[in-house]
Parts: C-alpha cells; sequence; structure tokens
C-alpha cells in the first residue's frame, strides 16, 4: 500500500473509528496491516494493549525499548507479562551503551541534555525498528498532556512515516484501571507507589496528590515529551 493509499485509507476510516472499541480497532489494525507492531513501555497503559493483542492476534510483534535506564521494577514487570502470556518481547536498544554515551557526551547526559539523551536512548532506536513495519499501535490517551490531546484513532505519523493506531486514545486513567481490574492484568508496582507515568529512573519521579499526573516526568524542565509521540 502507497502513501496515497494509506492517506486515502485513513480519511475513510478515522469518523469509523473513531466510534469502534479499542478491541475493533485492534482487529482492523491487524487485519489491515499484517505487517503491524505495538510500542510497549510496560506503563498502566500498555499492560492493557498487551493484554488486548494477546487475546485477538497473539502473533503481533511487541516490542520495547530497552534505554539501560529503566526502573527494576519495570524489567521485572516485562519478564512477568513474557511468562504469563508465554510471548518474547522484541528489545530494542540503542547504539551505544550508557559508557559510551557518558564518554561522549558527558556523564549524567539526562541531565544537561534531556533532548539529547531520549533522542540517542529512544527515538534513533525508535526510528530504526519502525522502519521495518507498514503501522504501529501505541499506548497514548488524550488527556495524558495537552500534546496528544488531539490523537486520531488512526492517523498518519509523518514523523516515522506509517500508519499509527491509537485505539485507546479516547480513554480516562479510569478506563485503563478498570480494564485491569476486570481482566486481572499484570502491571508495575510502581503504579501503587505514586507514579502515574513511568519512563527512565533518571527521569521519573513520584507525583504527589493535586500534581498534573505527568508532573513526574522531566520534573524541573520544560520538556513533556521523549519525543515519540508529536
Amino acid at each position: 500500500m502507497n502513501l496515497f493509499e494509506k492517506e486515502a485509507l485513513i480519511k475513510q476510516k478515522v469518523e469509523e473509528l473513531e466510534n469502534a472499541s479499542p478491541e475493533d480497532i485492534i482487529r482492523y489494525a491487524v487485519e489491515t496491516f499484517p505487517n503491524i507492531t505495538f510500542a510497549c513501555s510496560f506503563g498502566a497503559e500498555d499492560v492493557v494493549l498487551v493484554d488486548m493483542l494477546q487475546k485477538i492476534s497473539p502473533k503481533t510483534d511487541i516490542f520495547y525499548l530497552d534505554t539501560d535506564f529503566h526502573f527494576q521494577e519495570t524489567y521485572e514487570t516485562k519478564v512477568q507479562l513474557e511468562q504469563h502470556y508465554n510471548l518474547k518481547f522484541v528489545e530494542v536498544k540503542p547504539l551505544i551503551t550508557p559508557e559510551e554515551q557518558a564518554a561522549e557526551h558527558g556523564p549524567e547526559l539526562w541531565k544537561s541534555s534531556p533532548n539529547q539523551c531520549c533522542d540517542i536512548r529512544k527515538v534513533q532506536p525508535l526510528t530504526q525498528i519502525l522502519s521495518k513495519y507498514e503501522a504501529w499501535i501505541t499506548g497514548i490517551r488524550r488527556d495524558q498532556a495537552p500534546t496528544r490531546a488531539n490523537a486520531k484513532k488512526i492517523e498518519y505519523d509523518t514523523k516515522f512515516g506509517l500508519v499509527k493506531f491509537n485505539p485507546i486514545a479516547g480513554w480516562t486513567s479510569e478506563d485503563v484501571w478498570n480494564y485491569i481490574r476486570e481482566n486481572n492484568v499484570i502491571y508495575n508496582p510502581l503504579h501503587d507507589n505514586h507514579y502515574p507515568s513511568i519512563g527512565c529512573e533518571h527521569c521519573t519521579r513520584q507525583v504527589m496528590p493535586g500534581e498534573d499526573p505527568r508532573a513526574g516526568r522531566w520534573s524541573g524542565n520544560e520538556k513533556t515529551e521523549c519525543g515519540l509521540h508529536k
């Protein structure tokens, strides 16, 4: 399917999928684009989509970006999900190790230049893995941040050059947690300790009552996104 055909398909389906359930969107996505993948960061939204995918299309690739800086709880959640669903997540690593990064750019790059650190450890590896696919699925929600408020259930990702599906874009945090509870989905225990949004250990802190749910990401910086989503 060429770019013109993809854009025409998106235009045709955007309204129809807006009112579809996440499960129906996933079914449509994997049937229309067999060469599709899901990007999992092991947060609450993503474990929901892992559960849905295992019920709908268990052979669909699921990858994660191993930045080398995740919380131990995140790595443990990954292992538990693999064991529970009998699956193997595709590991995507940066081109350089933390040691090489420190030698080339200085220690604690996440402090001196967080955008550059995210680019090296997230955006570049993501660009590489997505180049192998026609479409991808994400767990973004519109109410997570102003930068995500206009996310469509299906859209063309101009940054990475493929079709992007956001099945739970219209869900609230309560919707996510209702699904987790109702389906006994394994989730990152950091969520129970004031971490509503979980990224790399160096750039994520606890969020106190009354704070914005994403206040714990890159706290003290104007940065609000890692660069994976527009």
